[in-house]
């Protein structure tokens, strides 16, 4: 039985956190140490859309289509209503070295709120740089979710994942 984590250590909770990452990368879920919701939506976004991942440090973009189009796929856990829906920093988006951002909303269980497919140009258009961070910023709020060049896709990926090593994805003990 998973101990009370009231009741741990802060570093306790850490090597925890530790453990449950190596899990996950070993799964195949995460592909990397860092923070494990982008990881997660790449995965995610990929396996409904079909997509095929590029490795960890391709520059530009992260997924692929068949056709030869180019996905960044971005992610967002919403803990709480008043949330901003705002996703990490998108890198030379001057460069358009993708055709699509697939941009994922997940809640504190990591379900999908809600995803949109929105073309290079629409990101262009909403998104603002930021000189501190050196990139654009897009949040998913106002407008930007009313164009319709853009496309929602939430329930698309409201899937399983599929198990790997013989391990449901959705159960971890």
């Amino acid at each position: 039985m998973p101990a009370d984590i009231n009741e741990m250590s802060t570093r306790e909770l850490l090597a925890t956190f530790s453990r449950i990452m190596a899990e996950l990368k070993q799964r195949g879920v995460v592909r990397t140490y860092n923070n494990p919701v982008a990881d997660y939506c790449e995965r995610l976004a990929s396996f409904a859309l079909g997509l095929q991942l590029e490795n960890n440090s391709h520059k530009g973009y992260d997924a692929i289509d068949r056709a030869g189009m180019k996905y960044q796929i971005k992610g967002r856990l919403i803990h709480e209503p008043r949330s901003l829906y705002q996703l990490g920093v998108i890198r030379d988006l001057n460069a358009s070295e993708f055709d699509f951002l697939i941009a994922v909303l997940l809640d504190p269980t990591f379900s999908v709120i809600e995803a949109y497919k929105i073309p290079h140009r629409v990101v262009a258009k909403y998104s603002r740089y930021n000189e501190y961070q050196h990139g654009n910023i897009l949040r998913l709020s106002g407008r930007i979710t009313e164009d319709p060049a853009i496309e929602r896709i939430g329930k698309m990926l409201r899937v399983e994942l599929p198990e790997r090593n013989g391990i449901p994805e959705s159960k971890i003990d």
